[in-house]
């Protein structure tokens, strides 16, 4: 199981509407990618500028490959990124 844990800060109040209908929308799309265990978006209630997506793929390489194409390559890198702030966590489960 490969987790990756992104927390995404918008840098303008205004960009956060549209932030988060483009992360709903990845976020769908991301769930439907083969080796996608789980992929979901929360936003915080603390700071309306402030989302964390917490992902679970099969592998590092079903990961990867999420990043080719689909959600990140169509929604992601072209339209979310240029709004944002973000800090990846490659992460373990602790039980």
């Amino acid at each position: 199981m490969y987790c990756m844990n992104v927390w995404l800060t918008v840098r303008s109040p205004r960009e956060v509407d549209t932030v988060q209908g483009l992360l709903a929308e990845a976020a769908e799309l991301s769930r439907e990618e083969p080796g996608c265990v789980r992929f979901e978006v929360y936003h915080s209630q603390s700071d309306a500028t402030r989302f964390l997506l917490i992902e679970q793929w099969e592998s590092r390489d079903t990961w990867e490959n999420h990043h080719q194409g689909g959600a990140f390559a169509d929604i992601c890198r072209p339209h979310v990124l240029s709004l944002v702030d973000c800090e990846s966590h490659v992460s373990t489960v602790v039980s």
